[in-house]
């Protein structure tokens, strides 16, 4: 038990927080055109110069022009748009995709955006700009034709660095709130008259710290913005409470992000600017605030301490920096909104765990922080919680009462794995101590770190596909050739071919990766982020060009529980009992069981299909395989082939499963991770860092499982993949701690760029003093086996069933989809019978 002891009851909710929220959702989020107009403007006006003063000069221009607004009854100020739940759009990275869905855009089934025909024709003017000068572009020619052509065919995506910003970071917000931006100005100006003017390197260095400067004024120059336009509606305003709060806002504008914060609410003014601005510089997500309740406990307690301040009135302003969380959005493309489904910028605040010096650091704001969530009770932000032996019990008590609500948070993290991970990856002790997670569950040290995290999705079951094929997908070689199963004699030599096809596919996924790493350090420097990351300042490099202190690249695989289960019906099935031949296993797959395919499928499959085809150079039309697929599908259904694809899957269910608790099978399952995590290690990126093996699929597992044929485990082809390290949905049948015991079984230290473990309770198993208790003692339990993460869903299957049917009753349901949680109305219903889907556990 940790030392700090809670003595407050729970802090009320004020009447402005349910009017904010409801202004903030009044309408569908809307993309605007500011930003790139303003950006395209400024490069026109600087072709010559290098890309760093390019960059900030950009960021200087659209800060002193970008339209702003103060919302009403806002504390909190700052917006990138002047729509509520806005984004401005990012064509130095990508553009073409936004172009050709323009006419779809506002109807997708997954996060749809309203554009207005002008915004349409004034980003189609500014974009004609950017073709061939985008990141993506660049990248493409980086890559190799192997690589490319394995992305074309569902092996991996690295789609959310290739179209979009990185982000993945937490910035030293600590040191804005002590210095504002003319001390980090001045930091560069001093190292920058260190500099010898016959250094080798001192252009590059020079430029990069004038590059921060202008930045750093450029921030000043925002808020100062704000300032004038509170006190001109101050003074137009009847209403003497609000004049009164837009003077005060005035006020803090004036002196923050300028200054250092001379109490909690111009830190907690200072914070937001810095989340805010870092999003307006680039279109990364996972902008994650971090350990907000250590670096702003500091003007809380001096607040309190002195009576400047009230505990109501600190908890409303935290309410309002969660409601302004989300506010902040993004557009991604069709494909890629459904493996993100629920307008997610997973921008992850972590409260409690211990201090640098190994001291459990619990304090007011890590339980107001848990509070905030349950006011708003919005997405935003990704709250989490770090658990150790020292941890307070009444904090994981509070903890699980946020838990017992419904929405997803807190998801919990084990101190005890994650700091000796981040140490076997060369961090000190204390920077390991000192860690924070990153959008869904990556951990970091803020400040020091350019993790690249969530750099790419990696199918697990789609190298399988491959072993059964012989490398062959739609008729074209894009693996090696492994043999013909049919030949196969032991499962060694099977388990071989597989590991030779997943080595394979991870090389490629490390040529994309490492292809889009330089085209980001090429094209888009970011100097506003580097200035709040070290070493950047004292080695004169942006965090693209390797800049930071730590340097990662953390693709995260999944589907480990379908390879497990797969690979180890294949072994009893084919090569031990031998009831099951590997001809009919083969033929089986190939028949999708004997289950045939819906006229949706066969929709789905004749696009990809012919898309595949196309970026092959071969053409034939939609009409033909359509035709073809629906032969297949006919001779699929064929009363012989249902009896044996029925005979099979039933064999299949006799064969023990991932997530039940059982010895041989967990033990099965860690050596399949490690088909991932082991080779991956062995890499390096641009930035002189390694390679980290990520556990999670953030929402990809069910679009990516929807190009992903039948697996040996019984899963029917394009169904949903295992998300994370749990189980197969349906699968762990011995009840939650069965799961968890196995789940605790794979190697978490290895996978130290975050594993995902979801479970989904019923609400009666949360409820009195009773069943919180027993949830924490689960966790307890998961985390003393080794475990990293948990996160759960407490919400009955009926619920979510009938907030399918109707969306309109259950506006504010908010649910935990992967390493983010959502309003349940805004996903994808593909996503939505996903998590309807998992097993519901009770204790």
């Amino acid at each position: 038990m940790g030392l700090y002891t809670y003595n407050s009851t729970d802090i009320p909710k004020s009447e402005r927080i349910p009017k904010l929220v409801e202004n903030l959702y009044a309408r569908m989020p809307e993309i605007e055109s500011a930003r790139a107009v303003l950006l395209t403007e400024s490069y026109e006006q600087t072709e010559d110069e290098p890309v760093i003063i390019r960059r900030a000069k950009a960021f200087r221009h659209i800060l002193e022009n970008i339209p702003i607004v103060i919302r009403d009854l806002e504390l909190i100020v700052g917006s990138t748009t002047i729509a509520p739940r806005g984004c401005q759009t990012y064509p130095e990275f990508s553009y073409q995709w936004l172009e050709e869905e323009f006419d779809t855009v506002e109807t997708r089934s997954a996060d749809p955006f309203y554009i207005s025909d002008k915004t349409k024709e004034e980003l189609r003017r500014v974009n004609r700009y950017w073709k061939g000068k985008t990141t993506s572009e660049l990248a493409t020619t980086y890559m190799e034709s192997e690589t490319l052509l394995a992305i074309e065919h569902g092996i991996f995506t690295p789609g959310n660095y290739f179209y979009n910003g990185v982000g993945h970071v937490t910035v030293k917000y600590g040191e804005v709130l002590k210095t504002g931006f003319s001390g980090i100005k001045e930091k560069a100006r001093c190292q920058k008259a260190k500099l010898n003017l016959t250094d080798g390197d001192y252009q590059q260095k020079s430029r990069f710290l004038e590059a921060v400067m202008i930045s750093c004024d450029a921030a000043v120059t925002y808020a100062k913005r704000y300032a004038k336009l509170a006190l001109e509606e101050a003074q137009k305003c009847p209403d003497m409470t609000r004049k009164k709060e837009l003077l005060q806002i005035a006020q803090n504008c004036a002196n923050v992000p300028e200054k250092g914060a001379s109490n909690f609410y111009e830190a907690c003014q200072s914070f937001w600017f810095v989340q805010q601005l870092l999003q307006i510089e680039s279109s990364g997500h996972s902008i994650s605030p971090g350990r907000f309740d250590q670096y702003m406990y500091p003007y809380y307690k001096e607040d309190i301490d002195n009576g400047k301040i009230t505990r109501e009135f600190a908890q409303e302003l935290m309410d309002c920096i969660w409601v302004k969380l989300n506010d902040l959005n993004k557009c991604r493309d069709a494909v890629s909104a459904e493996g993100f489904a629920g307008y997610s910028l997973f921008q992850n605040l972590i409260a409690g765990g211990q201090n640098e010096d190994g001291v459990d650091v619990t304090n007011d704001l890590s339980f107001m922080s848990i509070q905030a969530t349950m006011h708003v009770f919005l997405p935003q932000p990704s709250l989490s919680v770090r658990v150790w032996n020292q941890t307070p019990h009444e904090f994981l008590i509070k903890a699980a009462e946020l838990t017992r609500t419904g929405i997803g948070f807190p998801a919990y993290y084990n101190d005890e794995v994650i700091i000796p991970s981040l140490v076997s990856r060369g961090l000190t002790l204390q920077d390991a101590r000192d860690y924070n997670i990153i959008g869904c569950v990556e951990p970091q040290k803020s400040g020091k770190t350019e993790g690249w995290h969530d750099a790419a999705f990696f199918n697990m079951c789609r190298p399988l596909e491959l072993v059964f094929s012989n490398g062959m997908d739609k008729g074209i070689q894009i693996g090696p050739k492994t043999g013909r199963v049919e030949e196969m004699k032991t499962f060694e030599e099977f388990y071989g071919a597989y590991k030779a096809q997943m080595d394979y596919a991870i090389k490629l996924l490390v040529n994309a990766d490492n292809a889009i790493d330089v085209a980001h350090a090429e094209r888009c420097p970011l100097p506003f982020l580097s200035s709040m990351v070290d070493d950047c300042i004292a080695n004169g490099k942006t965090v693209q060009e390797g800049g930071a202190v730590y340097n990662f690249t953390g693709p995260q695989g999944f589907g480990v529980a379908n390879m497990a289960d797969s690979l180890y019906a294949v072994k009893k099935l084919v090569y031990d009992e031998q009831k099951v031949t590997m001809k009919e296993m083969k033929e089986a797959l190939a028949a999708n069981y004997g289950k045939g395919l819906s006229e949706e499928d066969v929709a789905f499959l004749t696009a990809k299909i012919a898309g595949s085809m196309k970026a092959a150079g071969q053409t034939v039309g939609e009409q033909e395989i359509s035709a073809i697929l629906k032969t297949v599908v006919a001779a699929s259904e064929a009363p012989e082939v249902k009896k044996k694809g029925e005979r099979i899957l039933k064999l299949i269910e006799e064969v023990p499963k991932f997530g039940n608790d059982i010895l041989e099978v967990d033990a099965f399952a860690r050596d399949v991770a490690y088909t991932y995590t082991r080779p991956l290690q062995n890499y390096r990126n641009p930035r002189g860092g390694i390679f980290q093996a990520g556990l999670y699929p953030v929402s990809a597992n069910v679009p990516l499982g929807a190009q992903t044929g039948a697996t040996p485990d019984g899963r029917l082809a394009y169904t949903p993949v295992a998300d994370g390290v749990s189980p197969s949905a349906g699968k762990d049948v011995n009840g939650p701690t069965a799961a968890a015991n196995s789940v605790s079984r794979l190697d978490h230290y290895i996978a130290s760029n975050g594993t995902l473990f979801n479970q989904k309770f019923h609400p009666s198993a949360l409820s009195g003093r009773k069943g919180l208790e027993n949830f924490v003692g689960l966790i307890r339990s998961y985390f003393e086996q080794k475990g990293s993460h948990m996160q759960f869903n407490v919400v009955s299957r009926e619920t979510l069933q009938d907030a399918q049917k109707n969306p309109e009753q259950y506006k504010h349901l908010v649910v935990r989809v992967a390493g983010y949680s959502a309003l349940f109305t805004t996903l994808s219903k593909s996503l939505q019978d996903d998590i309807i889907q998992r097993t519901e556990q009770g204790f």
